[in-house]
């Protein structure tokens, strides 16, 4: 029997660090471990990663060498943020003129508050001329005397001219610090936020250059020979030597651990993830099998940092219950409602769960209200009982109804939960399913708000989303929101080590921005390489590197994001679904019968199915679903075309519907948006509206494959 190799995720949170070890080909779970965070240890979070990887080996009887894949996400970056622990970075603007009026107006970024009370420490020097070694010795001396522990480097128009960012930093290289130039931090234009963003980064820059020095030190000694990945905040993972140049990048990279997670275990395209712990829901977008990303806002202002768009609400497992009691006698028909739930949660109160007590210990229980910190109101609800003072939660209310899965974090005795309400229940005048129904009300009312507004914001089609629960708290959000919506709903399997799994799964990841005014196919293209070139140097296999580029004509941007894996997976295909699974999965997905679904193409891994919505005085619609070998529904096109080719007769194929399909009107030339079926990839090519450079990319696609090999083509025309 042949024994798969694995692959490690380790999260490394607050209070603790989760690992998970994953079948390298089948993607299934085969251990789990959790230890206490090592913070105050003398090698920091590096001995608790250690200590998880040891305890985790020896849990599934594995040897270091089987280890393929080994990644970590950490809190540290944004921790260190958020508590004001940075190192004081020296600033060095360069420029004469005009260009010496803006950059010594960055010294006022010093002003930016990190936590109340704490301002990022900066020291600022500037020079006129980059070459002149001299005055950068003199910048260099001045702002180290100062304090400085980083440099930086910035000059306008760097992203064009970068050779003055590099001379200055050349001159400052005998300091023996850590430095960086605004440019490589981002390519994007504007002075002012590009070189905000690089001094966040290089606050943070020793602090996690330490802890990497000391992590890949202690991976070695336990004889791991992969390479190790680190975890960052849009969804993918980066080598370590990438993270030593740009740590900004694992900032706010805990929530995009979970949804990577079920983006690559649960095969989500179309959805909405709900990552519920125990205090707050993380809520994120999976669109067309990708998750949504945007420009992070940090320090109160907007960043050129690319990361998951997650919208936190403060509703968890752990929140606590809030009431009006109402003004007549609770036992004489006086009415107490339930008015909210959270945002505090009973762990910040210091209070146990109701539910997960000794059913002895709920024992001649009474009703009361109570602050749980000073300044908070009086109207979070508790139990005095015989055992104590316990509080009445969300988890107690989903475990009451029955929602919490056999097996899971958060399940306790229904029983048990059903008398934790019961006093509540009297209050409001109710039984106990009716109470336990409107504490689920209230917390996921809150939730939906949310949810709706980002189903907006994407465009997301309600009835193919799906709602997809995380966290050790999800039982107690996503199946009460799904009910309220009227969405599918479901919990992730082992949905609470969710964001380790997502860690062991993610995929190395890079994001190439370029603003070029009028960019031709031949400027796209070179993006697009630069990307692709750039996770292949962090060790993708080139073969599997997927690139989805978007050219927004309005701000000029050329974006390039590319994909890959470490090793080219060879999936288990054993359990794949047969015709008639995939088949009912698109019904479903089309929302209507299996005999009025056709196949329209298909290849080795996707098949491609269609059906006709005729509608009176238009023409019919025809939606079109992509069904991998899985049975996971990967593609939704609400009206397309479908045309199945070979990659030799490819390029006139796709010339002619281009032709045909491309839009002309005030907005512009507007091509259609175009995705090739290709080998075991679905490459999105809809981010470009020129026709002539997105065939130049559909050639690019193709480029090194054999001629004969099949390929699918579905186009939409744009509205």
């Amino acid at each position: 029997m042949t024994t798969h190799r694995i692959r490690v995720g380790i999260d490394v949170g607050g209070t603790f660090t989760d690992a998970v070890a994953v079948d390298a080909t089948t993607l299934s779970l085969l251990g789990q471990v959790k230890v206490p965070t090592s913070h105050h240890h003398e090698d920091g979070v590096a001995h608790g990663i250690v200590e998880a990887l040891d305890r985790l080996l020896r849990q599934i009887d594995r040897d270091p060498a089987d280890v393929a894949f080994l990644a970590h996400g950490t809190t540290q970056a944004t921790n260190a943020l958020l508590e004001g622990d940075v190192a004081t970075v020296g600033l060095i603007g360069i420029g004469t003129g005009p260009g010496a009026v803006l950059t010594r107006r960055l010294a006022a970024l010093g002003r930016l508050e990190l936590a109340p009370g704490k301002r990022l420490p900066l020291a600022y020097a500037h020079v006129a001329d980059p070459d002149d070694t001299g005055a950068v010795r003199a910048a260099v001396e001045q702002v180290t005397v100062a304090g400085a522990q980083v440099l930086v480097a910035t000059e306008p128009f760097a992203v064009d001219r970068p050779e003055g960012e590099r001379a200055v930093l050349e001159t400052a290289r005998p300091a023996g610090l850590p430095m960086t130039a605004a440019h490589e931090i981002t390519s994007l234009y504007g002075l002012h936020k590009r070189t905000r963003t690089a001094v966040v980064n290089a606050a943070i820059l020793p602090r996690m250059l330490a802890t990497a020095d000391l992590v890949d030190a202690s991976i070695t000694k336990a004889g791991i020979t992969a390479p190790l990945m680190v975890m960052r905040c849009d969804g993918g993972v980066m080598a370590l030597d990438e993270m030593r140049r740009r740590p900004l990048l694992t900032v706010l990279s805990g929530p995009a651990a979970g949804v990577a997670g079920a983006l690559m275990q649960e095969r989500i395209s179309e959805g909405v993830f709900l990552e519920t712990g125990g205090t707050s829901t993380d809520i994120s977008v999976v669109r067309r099998g990708k998750v949504a990303v945007r420009h992070a806002t940090m320090l109160g202002k907007t960043s050129y940092l690319n990361a998951l768009d997650v919208r936190t609400v403060g509703v968890g497992g752990g929140s606590m219950v809030r009431v009006d009691l109402g003004h007549g006698d609770q036992g004489h028909g006086g009415r107490a409602r339930v008015t909210a739930v959270g945002p505090r949660s009973a762990h910040i109160a210091g209070l146990p769960y109701a539910c997960f007590a000794d059913p002895a210990d709920l024992r001649d229980a009474t009703l009361a209200t109570v602050r749980p910190m000073p300044d908070d109101p009086a109207d979070h609800v508790v139990l005095d009982a015989a055992g104590g003072r316990y509080a009445l939660t969300m988890t107690c209310a989903a475990n009451a109804l029955g929602r919490v899965p056999e097996g899971d974090f958060a399940r306790c005795d229904q029983e048990v939960a059903k008398a934790a309400l019961a006093p509540l229940a009297a209050a409001l005048g109710v039984d106990v399913p009716t109470a336990a129904a409107r504490i689920l009300d209230a917390g996921a009312e809150q939730v939906k708000s949310v949810v709706d507004k980002i189903v907006r914001d994407y465009r997301l089609d309600t009835d193919t989303a799906v709602l997809v629960g995380g966290g050790g708290g999800a039982a107690t959000v996503t199946p009460h929101l799904a009910a309220l919506t009227g969405m599918e709903g479901r919990i992730a399997r082992h949905n609470e080590v969710i964001s380790p799994i997502g860690v062991a799964l993610a995929l190395v990841r890079e994001q190439i921005e370029r603003i070029i005014p009028g960019a031709t196919q031949e400027q796209i293209l070179a993006v697009r390489a630069e990307a692709e070139q750039a996770v292949v140097a962090q060790g993708a296999a080139a073969d599997g590197v997927e690139v989805e580029v978007t050219v927004d004509p309005q701000t000029s941007t050329v974006r390039a994001i590319a994909t890959g894996a470490t090793e080219l997976r060879t999936q288990d295909r054993s359990h794949s679904a047969d015709d008639g699974e995939r088949l009912a999965a698109a019904a479903a997905s089309l929302k209507t019968d299996p005999d009025r679904v056709r196949v329209l193409a298909g290849t080795p891994v996707h098949t491609v199915y269609g059906t006709e919505v005729r509608r009176r005085l238009r023409a019919p619609r025809h939606p079109v679903r992509v069904v991998d070998a899985d049975g996971v529904v990967r593609l939704h096109a609400s009206d397309a075309q479908v045309a199945a080719t070979t990659v030799g007769a490819a390029p006139e194929l796709l010339s002619t519907l281009v032709r045909e399909a491309t839009s002309y009107g005030d907005g512009g030339v507007r091509a259609p948006a175009l995705r090739l079926l290709l080998g075991s990839r679905i490459a999105d090519l809809s981010g470009v509206l020129e026709p002539q450079p997105l065939l130049a990319l559909a050639r690019s696609e193709m480029r090194d494959r054999a001629a004969d090999e099949p390929v699918v083509a579905v186009v939409e025309v744009r509205s």
